[in-house]
């Protein structure tokens, strides 16, 4: 089911939020290669996401929002938090071992892909031919960008084949929780309330996980390292995951993900100041027509609720 372009008093209710998304998402891949090192992979998510669900309850409990789950809800708040906060973000963490930021924020940028899809299938919301066209053009960005890294010299293929592929699942995982915020049901629950709660789940299941694969926990004593779960865990995930999931319920999954169009511009641009990356004409190609088919995707297909 599809609605009629959406009004100038809702596109700019939108826009402040998506700009401040945006900005922190571009950076947050270059600060996450940073927590790779000392700390297991699990332990700096499971950090991360305990600070960020520390001030979800604390914004709920300044703005008075209910935290207050009926029971029948509680299964959405577990699949939300396990897709999101566990599944996606310990796939991506690990991702960045293999692979450069800029290029995990680009493959990621597909996720305007199977978030439409899944609408589709899920949400009754239809998909056109131009945005099957888009993505088709985006897809073989992606694969040119593929081609480039298994060039590179010295470049390890399996550790590009695992990179890509990490990142290609924590798309996946992400793109149920982003759906999932359409249905009627998440509808019924405070955004921020989805939010805590969602957090809480996925912290107590990257700490589980973490124990189980690493051991007990590490922590890095560097102020870099610490400065950076505070901004991963309060900018990247507290403030940024209340807005995306506001923003998703105003004008649904797929064009929420406009997004992910700009925030590998910025990411590949910091990969290649901070990491060294390095772009051949194949890399730019295939650059330019990962964004080039996205803007097509999501120009030909309507907001829908």
């Amino acid at each position: 089911m599809s609605e009629a372009p959406l009004p100038g008093r809702v596109r700019a209710h939108v826009l402040v939020p998506f700009v401040i998304i945006t900005l922190i998402w571009g950076s947050t891949w270059l600060v996450i290669r940073d927590q790779l090192g000392v700390v297991p992979p699990s332990w700096s998510v499971t950090y991360r996401f305990l600070t960020a669900s520390v001030a979800m309850f604390a914004y709920a409990l300044v703005t008075r929002t209910p935290l207050r789950v009926a029971r029948r809800d509680w299964g959405l708040v577990l699949l939300v938090g396990f897709t999101q906060f566990v599944l996606n973000f310990n796939l991506v963490y690990r991702a960045e071992q293999y692979v450069t930021s800029g290029l995990v924020a680009v493959v990621f940028a597909l996720l305007l892909v199977p978030n439409a899809v899944l609408a589709r299938i899920f949400l009754k919301q239809g998909l056109s031919r131009p945005f099957a066209f888009g993505s088709a053009v985006a897809l073989f960005g992606i694969g040119l960008l593929f081609a480039h890294e298994l060039k590179l010299d010295g470049a390890d293929n399996g550790a590009v084949f695992r990179g890509i592929g990490l990142t290609l699942l924590a798309v996946l995982s992400a793109s149920v929780a982003n759906v999932l915020q359409g249905t009627e049901r998440a509808r019924r629950l405070p955004v921020a309330t989805m939010v805590a709660w969602s957090m809480v789940v996925g912290t107590v299941a990257d700490g589980a996980i973490a124990w189980a694969t690493a051991g007990p926990p590490v922590l890095d004593a560097r102020p870099g390292y610490l400065a950076g779960v505070l901004y991963l865990g309060l900018a990247a995930s507290a403030l940024s995951f209340l807005l995306y999931y506001r923003i998703i319920r105003e004008i649904g999954a797929a064009r929420a993900a406009y997004s992910s169009v700009l925030i590998p511009i910025l990411a590949m641009g910091f990969s290649t100041w901070f990491e060294g990356y390095r772009w051949s004409v194949t890399a730019a190609l295939g650059g330019a027509l990962t964004l080039a088919g996205l803007i097509v995707a999501l120009s030909a297909r309507r907001p829908s609720r």
